[in-house]
């Protein structure tokens, strides 16, 4: 099944090489493309930075739907090996697994090392971070990235193929990119913004289920509440709540106020809790592919 091809050479290659990375080309792509997009007045910058937005997702998934004629053509394994070769470069567990895991073997040298470490994933100010904080932002990351990098591109595989998985993964790009209300972005990124709201919506619930262990749905629902973002908090509070850890961004929230104070191995505890949740989000996405393929006949 392609979900299992792209979990395995994810597992054991990581990433493709950067030349052949479709999520690389679309960052240049927005990086260059920026350069025209003014951030204001209002309706020149939110026109012009939508317009931008929809190119490179057309692009996406029309490339996207060429590869799937493609497998559709090709008979047997190959079929299956086309499209899970495609879909490897969307998806990011490995990686994301190993980037979080390097902040503590940092921090176990000294603070300003494990700062340096957080900066590599996270888009806040490390510079002045103690060491809590730097564990708690970096168990933060691990927690939306798992839905970014692994549930999300599955769930949009599974409802729109290839070109479902690749739309997504242009939206989310975008939005790191230009997805902040500052003076540049406040209006030139403000369809970025709201599309990837949208595609993430059901992703980041269905992180946070996965997450959760028995903590209560109306209490992770009121600690998800507290960020300003209407979908991070979802997938970052689970994960507060399963470890019973206190996660907070300063001067803006706490997630979970009562719990501790994140210690030396609680990004490995963090870490673990994700392996096995991409693992089953991934065992859930191949049986549903399988399932898919089944009742259309055996037709990909």
């Amino acid at each position: 099944m392609s979900v299992l091809v792209a979990a395995a050479l994810d597992a054991t290659v990581a990433e493709p090489p950067t030349r052949a990375h479709p999520v690389v080309w679309a960052g240049r792509y927005l990086d260059e493309v920026s350069r025209a997009v003014p951030a204001a007045p209002r309706g020149p910058a939110l026109f012009t930075g939508g317009a931008a937005w929809l190119g490179g997702a057309v692009v996406a998934v029309v490339a996207a739907r060429a590869v799937e004629t493609v497998a559709s053509r090709i008979g047997g394994p190959g079929r299956l090996a086309v499209r899970g070769v495609a879909l490897w470069p969307l998806l990011s567990a490995r990686m994301l697994l190993a980037e979080v895991g390097s902040v503590e073997t940092a921090l176990q040298r000294d603070t300003a090392a494990g700062r340096a470490a957080l900066a590599r994933i996270v888009s806040r100010d490390t510079g002045d971070l103690g060491p809590e904080e730097v564990r708690g932002a970096a168990i933060e990351s691990l927690a939306e990235n798992l839905s970014d990098s692994v549930v999300a591109p599955l769930f949009w595989y599974l409802l729109g193929g290839l070109p479902g998985a690749a739309l997504y993964r242009f939206a989310n790009t975008a939005d790191a990119c230009w997805g902040y209300r500052t003076p540049r972005w406040q209006y030139a990124g403000r369809v970025a913004a709201r599309a990837d709201d949208a595609l993430n919506a059901v992703p980041a619930r269905l992180t946070a289920a996965l997450l959760r262990g028995p903590a209560d749905w109306g209490r992770l629902r009121r600690e998800a509440g507290r960020t300003d973002s209407p979908n991070a908090g979802w997938p970052m509070a689970a994960l507060a709540l399963r470890l019973d850890l206190r996660l907070p961004k300063r001067d803006q929230y706490v997630l979970n106020p009562t719990g501790g104070d994140p210690v030396a191995g609680d990004v490995e505890r963090a870490v673990r809790v994700a392996r096995r949740t991409a693992v089953v989000a991934i065992g859930i996405a191949a049986v549903t592919e399988h399932l898919i393929h089944r009742n259309r006949g055996g037709r990909p």
